[in-house]
């Protein structure tokens, strides 16, 4: 089958929806809008500036930026331009960045809406050019005065469906960032039947997860392009609630944390008492969660998903009594994020949905999920024998253990590999940060979680000078070792406490290998029960 490019549905939309909105963006509290033909304009008059850089074909060009109207503008001005964007977490420590745009081999950075950048800074090589975005500008040229005098390409360039799009780098279990190679192709396909699989037409998208992320890109990004819909955005945490309300999106894609802040904030004006029984009464209960879905911005939603990271079944429960019904999904950025969904008129609660078409998937002999289909990955770049690895004979080997029923409906069971995820949906590789965290002497073993919790945490085993300490003393090196550890982490990765286990792990209670490795899911099991009590416990637990 023959498939769009996102530059050809781009291209389709500046002539058929010209003067509808399609990005919406608040900015100092006022929305700022752009219609398909306003920002066809701006990503010609860009493409064209970016092509009069003479750059090599194929240049990789990254973007640093929180999601707003121009991330998605300059994704598409790269790809109009011929050359690969690199999308970056907008809160990369210096040291990852440094390293992601070295490997990456960028050779030209958008720097746009950001919280710390000045901590990130000494990351960007001080050779490297840099443009900077209106309304959130660095002290680097700006898009605006850099398009002023350009003359727009009136072309509409297409790109090979086997062109590179974009790489986009995942934390690898060695805990190195990995660059996930994307064709224009996995887009095109991932999308297109993703849209008629929904399915999705003139929707309203609400922008917010980082657009970085491939679950933003794909269903945001590339959703509302190939179903011809408005993309809202989100102005800042504190404007979050009062921006998702106003947009009111027809789909909505959250996170398991996000829908545990949604749950709190009813139950602050709400106790669950007094919902208990104002649902209990007919006419009450309809009008209770009518009101409730409005403040929430989800009244018109007709496709809510959770993805990222597993949703506990009972909060899915808890927002179904209130006509909230939450899809699981299941992707990853691997496999351009097309694999399983739970279809609205479908939904197995503990379930992550089903294939979506032309997804084949099976589970190896050690229930490890396998993915085939046409746009997995090209590669991590620069990395075969990561590739190797990951990908064997078509298939893509997730890490993640699962089960299917009868009905195709998969459930996730656990990891099969180390790497982690947490609430916030980022991936964690625990190894080097029980590395660092080992530099400690009053540590013999640790081990670090987080599985559906919003930061990792670490339990410790002391060794034998730890166990002679005073507790006043072994509590404020343990506190110095987090001072010292966590500003060399990313803040996904930071370690929010330390919990001090009684038992000691070893061979004979099955909790190390005979080789003196810690069994990760062993200790796990074992534990797992009181992440969250933990989470909300001090700093340092004597557990």
């Amino acid at each position: 089958m023959k498939y769009l490019s996102p530059l050809e549905m781009l291209y389709k939309w500046e002539q058929e929806k010209a003067n509808e909105i399609y990005l919406s963006q608040p900015i100092d509290g006022v929305w700022h809008n752009w219609t398909w033909a306003e920002a066809g304009q701006e990503v010609r008059k860009m493409a064209a500036y970016l092509k009069s850089l003479d750059l090599p074909a194929n240049s990789k060009i990254s973007l640093l930026s929180k999601n707003c109207a121009h991330w998605i503008m300059t994704d598409f001005a790269i790809m109009m331009s011929g050359h690969t964007s690199v999308p970056l977490y907008p809160n990369l420590s210096a040291d990852t960045l440094g390293k992601i745009l070295l490997h990456s081999e960028t050779k030209l950075l958008f720097v746009g809406k950001l919280d710390n950048f000045e901590t990130m800074q000494p990351g960007i090589p001080t050779d490297m050019p840099c443009i900077t975005y209106p309304f959130y500008s660095e002290n680097y040229p700006k898009w605006d005065d850099l398009t002023k005098e350009i003359t727009p390409l009136s072309e509409n360039v297409i790109r090979g469906e086997k062109e590179i799009a974009t790489i986009i780098y995942t934390s690898g279990t060695t805990g190195d960032p990995k660059g996930v190679m994307h064709k224009f192709y996995n887009f095109s396909f991932a999308t297109t039947n993703a849209v008629n699989a929904l399915p999705l037409k003139d929707e309203s998208f609400f922008s917010y997860l980082p657009l970085c992320h491939i679950a933003e890109r794909l269903l945001v990004m590339m959703g509302s392009l190939y179903a011809g819909g408005k993309v809202s955005f989100a102005e800042s945490l504190d404007t979050f609630a009062a921006n998702l309300s106003e947009a009111s999106p027809t789909v909505f894609l959250g996170v398991p944390r996000i829908w545990t802040k949604f749950q709190q904030g009813i139950l602050k004006k709400l106790p669950q008492k007094k919902l208990n029984i104002l649902l209990s009464i007919p006419i009450i209960s309809t009008l209770i969660k009518k009101k409730i879905q409005k403040g929430l911005g989800l009244s018109k939603a007709r496709n809510i998903f959770t993805g990222a990271a597993p949703t506990p079944m009972a909060l899915i429960k808890w927002f179904a009594r209130l006509g909230i019904n939450i899809q699981e999904a299941y992707a990853m950025t691997e496999n351009t994020c097309y694999s399983h969904v739970s279809y609205s008129d479908k939904i197995r609660i503990g379930s992550v949905g089903q294939a979506l078409p032309l997804c084949d998937v099976k589970l190896s002999h050690q229930n490890e999920i396998l993915i085939k289909h046409d746009a997995l990955m090209d590669g991590y770049y620069k990395d075969q024998d990561e590739t190797n690895k990951t990908i064997i004979d078509g298939w893509l080997h997730t890490g993640d253990e699962g089960v299917i029923d009868a009905d195709g409906f998969l459930k996730i069971t656990g990891r099969v590999k180390d790497l982690f995820k947490t609430s916030k949906g980022k991936y964690v590789a625990p190894s080097p940060i029980e590395m660092k965290l080992s530099a400690n002497k009053n540590i013999e073993q640790v081990c670090v979680v987080g599985t559906e919790i919003p930061q990792p945490i670490a339990i410790i085993v002391l060794s034998e000078r730890g166990k002679e300490k005073v507790e006043a003393d072994l509590i404020a090196s343990l506190e110095t070792t987090l001072e010292v550890v966590n500003p060399k982490l990313d803040s996904h990765e930071k370690i929010h406490n330390i919990i001090v286990v009684k038992e000691d792990w070893t061979v004979e209670n099955k909790l190390l290998t005979p080789t003196m490795k810690i069994k990760r899911n062993a200790i796990e099991k074992l534990y797992n029960a009181n992440y969250k009590a933990w989470y909300e416990g001090e700093r340092i637990i004597m557990d």
